[in-house]
């Protein structure tokens, strides 16, 4: 016989249990020599009736039939041992010893049953499934139930006693009250509930709307998208802002006054959305996104608008003192009055401030500062592309009889402005993020603003410390309401204090705007209620 070191197979795995073997063949013997399993094994295998069992185990697996065998182990063991034809002649084999159903005496072994699948072969233990909470809502997440209790009660209270519902003029109060928006949403949010155009808003159509359809727990930025916007639509559009702009100028008690000028209400409207879209809608494609919506401070304007009732006080979009200076000036270069302005006409503006390569960088259809001066449009601003635009500037100073600066020496005062991150180029972000960051512009390409940041005004100075949080533009909007306002008037003008005169700037041209009758009336309108 073989000895056991010089065996090399890999019978040291197989489990003696399972054989089933008498005293004489026991499965410590077989452990302790593994050749006489290999032996036995090869012996059972070369039997007809093993070879008939296994085909038909092979062809039931295949066929998918589940193997008829009890269900534990113990049985297992015992058919196995039936079905396996016996190596001693009929008669002859020794009887096997008494075992109990956890198996030999001697080893305890623990073993899971059959699977499910009703194989012996494939003992499969389920996984434990891990209870998941929804994260993703289609719709909006829908709002607690405290929450929603608590609202359903108010909207009970401003509903009650209205069977038939609350008409445009009623549902104000819902829209500020329950909705928290600006009251001019108001004939928006109900004509988007009254899709069928009764003219009223019940109750259950705006607990549809606006509880169930999860409006309530979504941000106030989403909110007004969702009213405003069109159904096939997952933008804005200039159209979408009329109704709300309308309603402003309808109930805004600081633009009372514009009730009996209709054409200037237009314009007003007109300007606050070309406002809002130049500023929020950074991709200039006319389609304002939710992303630049949420970004933007526009509902933070809105919702100042709603509650401020001087809307001059309103500095982003809705100053009417803004829209004033704006419309005017616009006249001021509009010689044919065609609502249009051509090269010739913004040359004239600042009477010729501005240089003619800026100027043809604008009706190049580069809207922004930042992007007129990259000239490659690579992103970032280098020395060249600055000397570019100096050199016009330089020009201009030595025509005017004016001391020269060299172009080194602005660009050392430029970087000790900004601080960029490299001394070398200017980002968008360098730029935007400096206060400053308007001087440099008008030091490239703003003759008069220039020489007024050279000269620096005293009192302008003064009030930019006292209004640190107004723009460049603010606080030139500011000066030029004034002086457009008092100039109907020159004797008010010249009574004025020594620091109101200060704030003058002369203009080029201003015999066309004034003859304008409304930029007349609403001179004299806004004068008497400033």
């Amino acid at each position: 016989m073989m000895d056991v070191d010089d065996f090399k197979g890999d019978l040291a795995s197989v489990d003696a249990d399972l054989l089933q073997l008498n005293e004489l063949l026991s499965p410590l013997a077989v452990k302790s020599n593994p050749y006489i399993a290999q032996e036995l094994f090869q012996h059972w295998l070369s039997l007809p009736k093993t070879n008939r069992l296994v085909k038909a185990l092979i062809n039931d697996a295949k066929a998918g039939v589940p193997l008829n065998v009890p269900g534990n182990v113990t049985s297992l063991n015992a058919s196995t041992t039936n079905s396996i034809p016996s190596m001693f002649p009929a008669g002859s084999a020794p009887p096997l010893s008494p075992r109990s159903s956890s198996g030999s005496p001697r080893i305890t072994k623990h073993r899971a049953g059959p699977s499910s699948l009703g194989s012996p072969l494939r003992l499969i233990s389920e996984p434990v499934k891990e209870l998941i909470p929804q994260f993703y809502f289609q719709n909006g997440r829908p709002p607690p139930k405290e929450l929603r209790e608590r609202l359903l009660f108010r909207i009970n209270q401003f509903f009650y006693g209205h069977m038939d519902g609350l008409q445009i003029k009623e549902f104000k109060v819902v829209t500020k009250e329950i909705c928290k928006l600006p009251s001019f949403f108001s004939s928006v949010l109900f004509r988007k509930i009254d899709a069928n155009c009764t003219s009223f808003v019940t109750r259950d159509a705006f607990v549809d709307f606006w509880v169930n359809g999860n409006m309530l727990t979504m941000d106030t930025a989403t909110q007004i998208f969702t009213i405003m916007k069109q159904p096939d639509r997952k933008y804005l559009t200039q159209d979408d802002f009329k109704p709300i702009l309308r309603e402003l100028l309808m109930t805004h008690p600081g633009l009372e006054f514009l009730q009996n000028a209709p054409e200037f209400q237009e314009r007003y409207a007109e300007t606050v959305i070309y406002r809002i879209f130049y500023y929020i809608n950074r991709a200039g494609n006319g389609h304002l996104t939710l992303r630049e919506l949420k970004r933007g401070n526009l509902v933070t304007a809105m919702l100042h608008a709603d509650e401020e009732e001087d809307i001059n006080k309103v500095l982003r979009y809705f100053s009417y003192e803004h829209f004033y200076v704006i419309y005017c000036k616009f006249w001021e270069l509009d010689t044919d009055h065609d609502f249009l302005i051509d090269k010739e006409n913004l040359i004239r503006y600042g009477n010729h401030a501005l240089t003619y390569r800026i100027v043809d960088r604008i009706f190049s259809q580069v809207p922004r500062k930042f992007k007129c001066v990259d000239l490659d449009g690579n992103g970032i601003i280098m020395r060249n592309e600055m000397q570019f635009f100096y050199e016009e500037q330089l020009h201009r100073m030595e025509c005017m009889a004016q001391e020269p600066v060299l172009f080194e020496d602005i660009l050392c005062q430029i970087v000790d402005m900004i601080r960029p991150e490299d001394n070398s180029y200017f980002t968008l972000r360098d730029m935007k993020g400096n206060r400053l960051s308007a001087s440099v512009f008008n030091v490239l390409f703003n003759l008069n603003k220039f020489m007024a940041f050279e000269t620096r005004d005293p009192f302008m100075i003064r009030q930019e410390r006292e209004n640190p949080t107004w723009t460049e533009w603010d606080l030139f909007a500011h000066r030029e309401y004034i002086r457009l306002s008092m100039e109907e008037d020159v004797e008010d003008a010249s009574n004025g204090s020594a620091e109101i005169e200060k704030t003058y700037i002369k203009a080029s041209d201003q015999t066309s705007w004034r003859d304008h009758p409304l930029v007349k009336n609403l001179a004299q309108s806004t004068r008497r209620k400033s």
